[in-house]
């Protein structure tokens, strides 16, 4: 067991001064005070003058590598442990990406399981850029329903010169399927869309809504900051369905892309549902740079550790407040995909907590109830680290 007294919690609304305590891998007890139990094996821990926060979610992940648009050499390693731990992660999504033709959602697979058994939880989604898009067991639907860490299909890539430009008649048929397999499997059944650089990228979602029984909230566009004039569709977008704003992209390419912080303050300034925004790191993506020919000019590699320089930045420099800028990495994604023991520090929650200082430094993690981070010190790093 462990107890964790005085903390100052956002869970992620503001709670006040509360006591925490963890049984197993759950959170069991929140009050103003609680009592150290008699005759119990229990480690305690005074947290006074910290602010605790929920885990992060980061919903968007490349767990097993991507990359590779600049050849071989350009594709990027999997995610380490100590690089979710270092920025708050809890929980990871992983997907494939760019490549699903060298790569293989069996890999992202493996590498979720493994996450899971160095502490931390992680889901997946199946499918990759293309359409008709790679699956396990053939289809999504079956892949969703059967294959318990997979909860939706992605990236699906559109509006972008890497995608295969699916109709909307394809779309549909993919995410109907994904819909019932969620349906089947008691999961959300999402449909994570990578948003390129094309001219009103929002159109294929519109044209799939107008022809379908489907509803926008069963899309979930990512790196809707990549350019401005995305991030101006966003704003009408965001009002009927659901944005993901890309965190590690910035400061890589801050010519021409929307700073995360400032794109979520100004996303909820024009009247788009704060419930409605995520925001995630797309880690161990490549980030590439191309020019006006489609030449490949520069390189770079995202980390989640990005999130939480943004949700810091929110309310350094974007003035918002701690608890609304912290639900677009802990609750709003565990609504919008369904993870109902996460994103919450809440009784039967997942005893997954972070403590930070008023400066927003990461002295202590929390993960499934383990202790991963000790004021500052990490207590435990992924099998080859």
């Amino acid at each position: 067991m462990l107890l964790l007294k005085n903390c100052d919690v956002y869970a992620p609304e503001k709670q006040g001064k509360k006591d925490i305590l963890i049984a197993g891998k759950k959170i069991v007890a929140i009050a103003e005070k609680i009592p150290e139990p008699a005759g119990i094996d229990i480690k305690v821990l005074d947290l006074n003058g910290l602010k605790v926060i929920p885990g992060l979610i980061d919903a968007h992940v490349h767990i097993a590598g991507a990359g590779g648009e600049g050849g071989p050499a350009s594709r990027t390693p999997e995610m380490q442990l100590s690089h979710m731990l270092e920025a708050g992660v809890t929980t990871v999504i992983g997907c494939l990406g760019t490549d699903g033709m060298t790569r293989n959602l069996e890999s992202v697979l493996m590498k979720a399981k493994g996450l899971r058994q160095e502490g931390v939880s992680a889901w997946m989604y199946t499918g990759s850029y293309q359409v008709p898009t790679p699956t396990i067991l053939g289809d999504v639907g079956r892949d969703i329903a059967l294959i318990e860490e997979v909860i939706g299909v992605g990236e699906i890539a559109i509006s972008d010169h890497r995608s295969s430009f699916p109709t909307a008649h394809e779309l549909i048929r993919l995410a109907e399927h994904a819909r019932v397999g969620g349906m089947l499997g008691g999961k959300c059944g999402i449909v994570n869309i990578h948003m390129g650089d094309a001219k009103s990228p929002f159109k294929p979602l519109y044209e799939v809504v107008a022809m379908s029984e489907l509803n926008f909230k069963q899309f979930l566009p990512t790196h809707c900051n990549r350019n401005t004039y995305i991030f101006e569709d966003a704003k009408t977008y965001g009002k009927k369905g659901y944005l993901d704003i890309t965190a590690s992209s910035y400061p890589y390419f801050p010519e021409y892309e929307v700073k995360p912080s400032t794109a979520i303050s100004e996303l909820v300034k024009a009247g788009v549902p704060l419930q409605h925004i995520t925001l995630t790191s797309d880690a161990c993506g490549s980030l590439p740079g191309f020019d006006e020919k489609g030449n490949l000019v520069r390189l770079e590699m995202g980390y989640p550790k990005s999130v939480f320089d943004e949700i810091a930045d929110g309310v350094k420099k974007e003035k918002m407040n701690l608890e609304d800028v912290l639900k677009v990495a802990t609750s709003n994604i565990a609504d919008i995909l369904w993870l109902k023991t996460k994103g919450r520090i809440q009784v039967d929650k997942d005893a997954d907590v972070v403590a930070i200082d008023d400066d927003f430094n990461i002295l202590h993690v929390i993960a499934m109830g383990a202790q991963m981070v000790e004021e500052g010190k990490m207590l435990r790093k992924g099998s080859y680290e």
